[in-house]
């Protein structure tokens, strides 16, 4: 096996167009984390990456929709991005923008060397415009039905219902996002980088000498390779981006795509004048985490560019992992269907740490998992409160209980001693063992075991009851107790950072090296702090407001998609004069008593003062429309409703949801006043 001296490990660069949710943690950033976490105790050389990814269509679109520039959008988002990460625990050596000059200055220099060696083909074809909007669409300005999945709403670059990457010419039926128009085709010049050139190489390199790349990283290249590579523009006709900087590229941006991953190399340059060694030197290991749609552009594209470019080296590693949906439905940023990480953290103060441990946990390491809150919820009280958090707080409480924190010194161990400690480096060589193949969930539950152990061997020495007969031993128990304590918090970090920390302060110890687990690392004779719980149990109230918070947002969109009622069959025009609907005045209200929709009103019509009974009373108190001025049918025959004669009606208008409105005039106007 090869032997490196450095690792750069790279995360993809979330749009800078909305906040990161879970699904973004499942996938990419807490098993990254994980990963630079653990290869920093080791004392590795290993630098994490991350950045916004701050141009492409989904920025536009959403400036376009808010009234915005693309910069007050991108200059909004990454802010809450950078924030989130801050506050969750990604530790990234350096968390950049690719709107910086350094990255528009290290893009066009990478684009500009590939144009200078000859590398791209410059063609002209045609591509959707759209004639209303008088500019070239963009892919995710184009929207249609998939050609294969047969889903609407499908992008011009890639339907998110089946993952399929598409060409906006494969779309059926396509549209204008901007104006709902049909675009037409015209002609338009763009650089092509030619993927069939490198489809041999990569061949050999992935197929053959990558097959320890997880399954779906290796099956979607394949998949690739063998439906034959094509060449792909790397530019776009668009006015937010990297400027194409070369003749001829005026009004032309470099696509996305392309852009993006050049991103990983300008933030480590920004990051460390030594950032050549990272990416030119032979020693170096590069890895990238990403999401499954992502796959193509960092297996087969990037290494094209790189490899087009000469004196970078590509990645080792492609650890993909699958989607998270929420409770079971995909998660949607359009749809508000997420559990956004910046509310998460103001709703769950100092809880960071349960949700990496039930991101990981859960990870959709190999197919599709889904995240439920009451999931959520049984992880913290039966695993972090009942299994880690239990068995520290005995450890530590005990300890103060008979030696008033002062670590006992350990006797004579015996067969069940030897056999308790000897399994710490089994289950550290079990962590390790994971985490090297980029098996995440294992490496958590195999963590775990040790305090499964600590637990387990305080059951089984019962010190409590020892206590009385044997005092000497039970300073034995306790010593091997705090050893496994010790041993958890350098074996948890990488997984749940926060809690260590919190678990070193009980100790009253230093940050150890991860060589350090299994030795005896905590000597007798040192004082340790008192210890509050490292974990609180969630009650079912606050998992329920979750839930309920998710009912709403489904709700709301269910109502939003409600279609329209149909018209009702045509009336003849003398029909529609019989209907005599005046403006009137509400002067009085109050609900009718025994029931809980009818209000009684009284309304000046200009005629006369009337009474009417209206069903309105779940969406209007009878006290905030005294004066309001509505629509009233005033030739209605008069119907009792519950003893009140009721005479005329109040035109209301229903919502999709069915929530009521007054049809009321602008501005005020004489009661009586006829509505034509």
């Amino acid at each position: 096996m090869k032997k490196f001296n450095r690792t750069l490990v790279t995360t993809a660069l979330p749009y800078a167009n909305g906040p990161v949710h879970i699904g973004h943690l499942a996938g990419v950033y807490v098993p990254a984390d994980i990963y630079v976490r653990y290869l920093r105790m080791k004392g590795e050389d290993v630098l994490l990456i991350g950045g916004s990814d701050e141009h492409g269509v989904p920025i536009t679109i959403k400036a376009q929709k808010e009234g915005i520039t693309p910069q007050d959008v991108v200059d909004k988002y990454h802010n809450i991005i950078k924030d989130s990460f801050e506050k969750f625990g990604i530790s990234f050596d350096v968390y950049s923008r690719t709107s910086n000059d350094i990255h528009h200055e290290t893009a066009s220099e990478f684009f500009k060397t590939l144009h200078e060696k000859g590398e791209f083909i410059e063609k002209t074809s045609e591509q959707y415009y759209d004639a209303e909007a008088n500019q070239f669409l963009a892919d995710r300005y184009i929207t249609g039905t998939c050609p294969h999945c047969k889903s609407e709403g499908a992008y011009g670059d890639q339907c998110e219902s089946c993952g399929t990457s598409l060409n906006a010419t494969d779309l059926i039926d396509p549209r204008s996002s901007i104006t709902g128009n049909k675009p037409e085709l015209k002609e338009t010049k763009h650089w092509y980088l030619p993927l069939d050139k490198y489809e041999p190489y990569l061949k050999q390199w992935i197929l053959e000498e990558h097959k320890e790349w997880k399954p779906n990283v290796y099956g979607q290249c394949k998949s690739w390779l063998d439906n034959g590579l094509h060449p792909r523009a790397v530019t776009r006709d668009l006015n937010w981006g990297v400027p194409v900087p070369v003749d001829g590229g005026e009004g032309k941006v470099l696509y996305v795509w392309f852009d993006a991953p050049i991103g990983y190399i300008s933030a480590t340059k920004e990051h460390t004048p030594d950032w050549e060694k990272y990416w030119k030197a032979e020693d170096s290991k590069m890895v990238h985490f990403i999401g499954k749609d992502n796959i193509v552009f960092h297996c087969i594209i990037f290494p094209s560019m790189l490899k087009a470019e000469g004196s970078y080296i590509l990645p080792e590693n492609v650890p993909s992992n699958e989607f998270l949906n929420l409770e079971g439905d995909k998660i949607s940023t359009s749809r508000n269907w997420a559990v956004w990480l910046h509310e998460y953290l103001e709703e769950f103060p100092e809880k960071q740490d349960v949700l990496r441990y039930v991101l990981t946990a859960n990870a959709p390491e190999t197919k599709d998992n889904d995240f439920t809150w009451k999931d959520f919820q049984a992880r913290n009280n039966n695993e972090l409160v009942a299994i880690l958090g239990n068995f520290v707080n005995r450890a530590l409480v005990l300890t103060h209980k008979y030696y008033k924190g002062i670590v006992p010194e350990a006797g004579e161990l015996n067969d069940f001693d030897k056999e308790t400690l000897a399994e710490i480096p089994v289950i550290k060589a079990n962590v390790e063992k994971n985490l090297e193949t980029y098996h995440f969930r294992e490496a958590l539950k195999e963590a775990m075991n040790l305090a499964r152990l600590g637990n387990k061997y305080l059951a089984d020495t019962e010190p409590w009851k020892v206590i009385k007969t044997d005092e000497e031993r039970v300073k034995t128990i306790m010593n091997i107790c705090l050893q496994i304590s010790t041993n958890l918090s350098t074996l948890m970090e990488p997984f749940l950072p926060f809690t260590a920390i919190r678990l070193r302060e009980f100790l009253n110890i230093e940050a150890l090296a991860w060589e350090n687990i299994g030795e005896n690392v905590i000597e007798a004779g040192h004082q340790i702090n008192k210890a509050t719980l490292l974990f609180e149990k969630i009650e079912d109230a606050t998992i329920q407001e979750q839930v309920d918070k998710l009912l709403a947002t489904k709700a709301a969109n269910e109502a939003e998609n409600k279609p329209v009622t149909p018209a009702k069959d045509n009336i003849n025009f003398d029909d529609f004069m019989k209907m005599d609907v005046r403006v009137g005045t509400i002067t009085e209200a109050e609900k009718v008593a025994k029931t809980k929709k009818l209000l009684k009103l009284t309304v000046d019509t200009g005629i006369d003062q009337r009474t009417v009974v209206s069903g309105i009373a779940e969406h209007y108190k009878p006290e905030e429309i005294i004066g309001k001025q509505v629509s009233i049918l005033v030739n209605l025959e008069p119907k009792k409703l519950k003893g009140i004669e009721s005479q005329g009606m109040i035109l209301m208008a229903e919502d999709a949801d069915g929530k009521l409105s007054f049809v009321s005039p602008d501005q005020a106007v004489k009661p009586g006043s006829e509505i034509r």
